[in-house]
C-alpha cells in the first residue's frame, strides 16, 4: 500500500469518527424508541411480579414505549439476574432485582455474575418488612415469649421459611443470633406451604410477607407478634417491631430495585431513574404500593449502589455469625 493510499484510508477513518459518536449520541437522546423488556425472575402472580407489573404500567405512560414483564422464574431469581446481565446494555433490558441478590452473595459457592461488575444499578423501587407469624396453639404472644420458649426448649423449636436463602430464612438467623437461642430450620418450595404447616401447627413461626400474611392474621387464622423492620407498618401500626419487642437494632426488610448489564450509558440510567422515582411519587400508584404492604424507596443510583453494599455486608456478617446454609 502507498503512501498516499494509507493517508487517505487514515483520513477516511477519522471522518467517520464524529458521525459514529454522533450516531451513539442521538441513539441516547432518542432512548427509548423501541419497547423494554423488564425480566421478572419469579413466577407471575407473585409479590415482585405485581410490583414489577404495577411499576411497568405506569413507565409505560411516562417513557411513551411499552414496559414489557417477562418472567424467567428459577435458581431464586438467578436465571433472570443473568439474563440480563448478558444482554446489551442499551437501557432495553432490565431486571427487578431483589433482596435475595446480597444474600446470594454469601449462600452460593458460585454465581454466574458479578454484581459488582455486570450490572448498573438503576434505581430502588420499594421496600417491606416481614410479618413474624406464630400458630394460633403456640402460647406465645410476643417475641419476648417466643425467646423464653426457646430458651426453654433448645434445640426443639422450628422455623419455616419459603427456601433457603431467602430475606425470609435470614431474618430468622438474624433473630435465633441476636436473641442467643437455638432454632431448626425447616425450608419450604414457596411461602404458601410454610404458612399452611403454620396455622396447622407443624413450625413455631415464620417470617411471612406481609401482603400474603396479614389477611391470615385478620382472619384468626395464625398471630403476628412483630414485623421486622426498624419502623412499624404503615398498613399494621398496631403490631410492634421486632427491635421495640426486646432487641433493639433488629432490622429486617425485603427490598426490590431494577438493574441493567453494566456499561449502560449515564444519560440512559438516569432518565429511567428519572422516571422510575417520579413513578414512586404519583399518588395512584404509591397508594396501591402501601396497602399491599410496600413502601416506596426512590432514591439515585449512587443511594441504591450503597444500599445495595450495606445489605451484602450485613448479611454476609449474619450467615457467618449464625452458621447459616443452604439446606
Amino acid at each position: 500500500m502507498t503512501t498516499s493510499m494509507t493517508r487517505r484510508a487514515f483520513c477516511a477513518a477519522l471522518a467517520a469518527v464524529p458521525f459514529g459518536l454522533s450516531a451513539i449520541a442521538h441513539a441516547q437522546s432518542d432512548y427509548p424508541n423501541r419497547p423494554i423488556k423488564l425480566v421478572v425472575g419469579y413466577p407471575p402472580g407473585g409479590p415482585v411480579d405485581i410490583t414489577a407489573r404495577e411499576m411497568g404500567r405506569v413507565l409505560s405512560e411516562s417513557l411513551g414505549q411499552n414496559v414489557v414483564v417477562d418472567n424467567r422464574p428459577g435458581a431464586s431469581g438467578l436465571i433472570g439476574n443473568e439474563i440480563v446481565a448478558k444482554s446489551a446494555p442499551d437501557g432495553y433490558s432490565l431486571v427487578a432485582a431483589t433482596s435475595v441478590m446480597a444474600i446470594q452473595e454469601t449462600l452460593f459457592p458460585k454465581l454466574p455474575y458479578d454484581t459488582a461488575k455486570d450490572f448498573t444499578f438503576v434505581g430502588s423501587l420499594v421496600s417491606a418488612p416481614l410479618l413474624l407469624v406464630v400458630p394460633n396453639s403456640l402460647p406465645v404472644k410476643s417475641v419476648q415469649d417466643l425467646i423464653a420458649l426457646a430458651k426453654q426448649k433448645p434445640g426443639e423449636l422450628s422455623y419455616a421459611s419459603p427456601s433457603s436463602g431467602s430475606a425470609n430464612h435470614l431474618a430468622a438467623e438474624l433473630l435465633k443470633t441476636m436473641a442467643g437461642i437455638d432454632l431448626v430450620h425447616i425450608p419450604y418450595k414457596g411461602g404458601a406451604p410454610a404458612e399452611t404447616d403454620l396455622i396447622a401447627g407443624r413450625v413455631a413461626f415464620t417470617f411471612a410477607t406481609i401482603a400474603s400474611a396479614l389477611p391470615k392474621v385478620r382472619q384468626g387464622q395464625m398471630r403476628a407478634i412483630a414485623v421486622s423492620s426498624s419502623h412499624r407498618s404503615p398498613i399494621a401500626p398496631e403490631i410492634p417491631t421486632v427491635a421495640e419487642s426486646g432487641l433493639p437494632g433488629f432490622d429486617a426488610i425485603t427490598w426490590y430495585g431494577v438493574l441493567g448489564p453494566a456499561g449502560m450509558p449515564t444519560e440512559i440510567t438516569m432518565r429511567l431513574n428519572s422516571a422510575i422515582n417520579s413513578a414512586l411519587q404519583a399518588p395512584a400508584l404509591k397508594e396501591k404500593l402501601i396497602s399491599q404492604g410496600l413502601e416506596p424507596m426512590p432514591g439515585t443510583p449512587q443511594q441504591f449502589v450503597d444500599f445495595y453494599k450495606a445489605e451484602s455486608a450485613k448479611w454476609g456478617k449474619v450467615a457467618k455469625t449464625s452458621g447459616a446454609k443452604l439446606d
